[in-house]
């Protein structure tokens, strides 16, 4: 399963899958989850997004666990 193997190598579980974010609130698994929520949007775009993020994304996985990424902003949830 993903968020096994995830958890054991220290993975981040990145996602459009609401299915993720209601395992990672219930059980704690994956611990560590990325969630794009863009809506539908180019390929390219979503690797643009990605990269301007990336910084960001890095230092909020390392404070919390759970981090959403839309078309405008960051989220570190709680």
């Amino acid at each position: 399963m993903i968020t096994e193997v995830a958890d054991r190598e220290s993975r981040t579980v990145v996602t459009k899958d609401q299915d993720f974010v209601n395992s990672h609130f219930l059980q704690g698994k994956p611990k560590h989850l990325l969630l794009i929520s863009t809506g539908n949007i180019t390929n390219n775009d979503l690797v643009s997004l990605l990269e301007e993020n990336l910084p960001a994304i890095k230092t909020m996985l390392a404070s919390g666990t759970f981090v959403e990424l839309n078309r405008h902003h960051l989220i570190l949830h709680a």
